[in-house]
């Protein structure tokens, strides 16, 4: 079976949110695109507390300003399609209050009839956490694990009823329901982060790795998953590829995956579906000007990659 292929929403500052987001998303579809995806950063620093990533020294790339609210864009995108998937790659959970964007996907995927693949992960700005003040920074991994039980409470049957370290539910109707039980992806690259995959997680969101460790990881993973009795033939695993493209081939000594000509981008595509990945989100909105461009682009690239019999 064909790698499935979901494209990245525009969401940045060059784009004209509500003309570019429902021509991209009706237009993707039609091409084939199978989900759409959107990302979360909520701010832009001037003089940031960390580097990109956390990584000292490195600057955040000039894309990251002003991107458009994740929830509001795949709002927009599910009101004029019918069948491609929605997702987030990633929502940063801890950065939003648990019982508020339970409800939030709850009622999306209700209204677009159980199209919603929710993304999560901790996120590493502490300019971001100390902006939304929910939780402490040092506390995001526990905040998440309290998102995902609230997330099963809040979407499983009424009366709802909660006790966690930061929000109580006492015996509630909480509506709406979703359409179905949400798929629930997670980002995560460390021993403890891929644990709670393997334990609790329906696919993992990886980015920005070769293929062949991802393809170690993906094995570690599904063994982890069987050993706590889980099936881990029904974990997805969908790897976000943020491309930049280049007029000229780079040189393979110094080529990141998902950088490069086209046709280096069809190859690195082929290669992670030989590594066993499931599906690649394709973000090309920083490879356009506006909505018209990102559409042919995003066609064009499509086409390749099925033309190439991936």
């Amino acid at each position: 079976m064909a790698i499935r292929l979901g494209l990245g929403l525009p969401q940045a500052k060059q784009y004209d949110l509500g003309r570019d987001v429902v021509e991209v998303a009706r237009a993707a579809e039609q091409t084939g695109y199978q989900s759409l995806w959107v990302f979360e950063r909520v701010l832009f620093p001037e003089r940031t507390k960390q580097g990109l990533y956390g990584i000292p020294g490195l600057p955040w790339p000039d894309f990251y300003r002003s991107i458009a609210e994740p929830l509001v864009v795949l709002s927009l995108a599910a009101a004029v399609t019918e069948r491609a998937r929605l997702g987030s790659s990633v929502l940063v959970a801890p950065l939003h209050g648990p019982v508020q964007l339970a409800r939030a996907l709850a009622t999306l995927d209700a209204a677009s009839r159980g199209r919603v693949v929710a993304g999560f992960g901790t996120g590493w700005s502490l300019d971001e956490y100390a902006a939304a003040s929910v939780v402490p920074f040092e506390e995001r991994g526990a905040a998440l694990d309290e998102l995902l039980d609230i997330c099963a409470a809040v979407w499983g049957p009424d009366p709802v009823s909660y006790q966690g370290a930061h929000a109580v539910i006492t015996e509630a109707e909480v509506g709406p329901k979703p359409a179905r039980p949400i798929p629930v992806y997670l980002a995560a690259g460390n021993g403890r982060a891929l644990d709670r995959v393997a334990r609790r997680a329906d696919g993992w969101l990886p980015t920005g790795r070769p293929p062949e460790q991802l393809a170690a990881v993906w094995r570690q993973l599904t063994e982890q998953a069987a050993s706590y009795g889980r099936d881990a033939a029904a974990l997805g695993f969908c790897v976000r590829a943020n491309v930049r493209l280049t007029t000229a081939p780079v040189g393979d000594a110094d080529r990141r995956p998902f950088v490069g000509t086209v046709e280096q981008i069809v190859a690195d595509v082929a290669a992670h579906a030989e590594a066993g990945v499931h599906e690649v989100l394709i973000d090309l909105q920083n490879c356009a000007r506006d909505g018209r461009e990102l559409t042919d682009l995003a066609a064009r690239v499509h086409a390749d990659i099925r033309a190439a019999g991936v």
